[in-house]
């Protein structure tokens, strides 16, 4: 399994929250071998989850309405094996989870038809960022593993106050996370929701065995030959990319065995290409001045037109309103 550093942050995040649960923190630290004001890694980090949700009796550490009893995250697992797509498992996952929780519940919108938004609703109120850090963990950990490839995020929004001294949770999630939101939300490109779930029951039983450490890890990351050929993208400039043809070359294989490899991680080379180049887009036109025609350029379109059409395929809006919109949430 890849490892994944986990911050002193969330360590004493959790451990606060056991003590609240009614376990005993010091007694967990001992027993986990764990340094209190050290990062640990994402598996030291589930044994710690395991082992407080089994003394708490709640795999939500008493987050809330109701407790998660051990074994419910087993048993979504099994509630949305024979999904068909990705946006089916997430509606499973969300119903499944207000059953047992109540709140806070889930909602799957789709936004002009571009944009996929989980929003999460509770009767109480805004809860702690750590509550919803952790919901947000478990549906798309599992939503990850289900389509088999890493989904990634446009932006998270917590609807509660940003925690003190906590950068950890800007850094998280791979995207831009704003606290004090008027409700707590995840954001990511509709397409994904017509992904298909290429898992089985004998693949889930692997899965649940690595639970939770796994999904901190899928929740970010690719798997292998995804992440090579991601990092290799990132760090040429666009209009310098290989082709599949080439890539290939590089990677000593065939191009049909570079297609049927990514194919099993739940990959194609034009969509990590597109992912980048959207990833790119939206940091050139929130942090830079450059016009859109020398962006476009850039980013190795030979014309600002071709340029907007992907763009607005990407997001549903235009670059310039993209831009507009970004400079008014700053």
């Amino acid at each position: 399994m890849e490892r994944r550093s986990i911050t002193a942050g969330f360590v004493e995040d959790i451990l606060h929250y056991a003590e609240t649960a009614g376990a005993d923190p010091a007694r967990l630290v001992a027993e986990m071998g764990i340094i209190r004001g050290q990062p640990v890694d994402n598996e030291a980090y589930g044994r710690l989850w395991l082992a407080l949700a089994e003394a708490a009796g709640d795999e939500f550490f008493a987050l809330g309405a109701r407790a998660m009893r051990p074994g419910s995250f087993t048993l979504m697992g099994h509630a949305v094996l024979s999904a068909k797509t990705l946006g089916q498992g997430l509606r499973r996952m969300l119903r499944f989870l207000r059953v047992i929780l109540d709140d806070p519940w889930g909602e799957l919108d789709v936004v002009h038809g571009a944009e996929a938004e989980i929003l999460l609703h509770d009767r109480r109120g805004a809860r702690p960022a750590f509550a919803d850090r952790t919901y947000w963990i478990l549906v798309m950990g599992l939503a990850c593993w289900l389509v088999g490839r890493r989904i990634p995020l446009r932006r998270v929004d917590f609807a509660g106050p940003a925690p003190e001294n906590r950068t950890d949770y800007l850094q998280f999630f791979g995207a831009p996370v704003r606290f004090g939101a008027e409700r707590s939300l995840l954001a990511f490109d509709a397409r994904y929701l017509t992904l298909p779930n290429i898992r089985n029951v004998a693949q889930l039983q692997i899965f649940l065995r690595g639970a939770p450490a796994n999904i901190l890890v899928r929740y970010r990351h690719d798997q292998g030959l995804t992440t090579r050929i991601r990092d290799r993208l990132r760090a040429t400039h666009a209009a310098r990319w290989p082709d599949l043809q080439a890539m290939a070359v590089e990677l000593r294989l065939s191009s049909a065995t570079l297609r049927r490899r990514l194919r099993a991680e739940g990959q194609g080379f034009a969509t990590i290409r597109d992912e980048l180049l959207q990833e790119r887009a939206e940091q050139l036109l929130r942090e830079t001045d450059g016009s859109i025609a020398q962006i476009a350029a850039d980013l190795g379109y030979s014309e600002p037109g071709a340029f907007h059409r992907a763009f607005r395929k990407w997001t549903g809006q235009t670059p310039g309103a993209f831009r507009s919109a970004a400079l008014a949430d700053t």
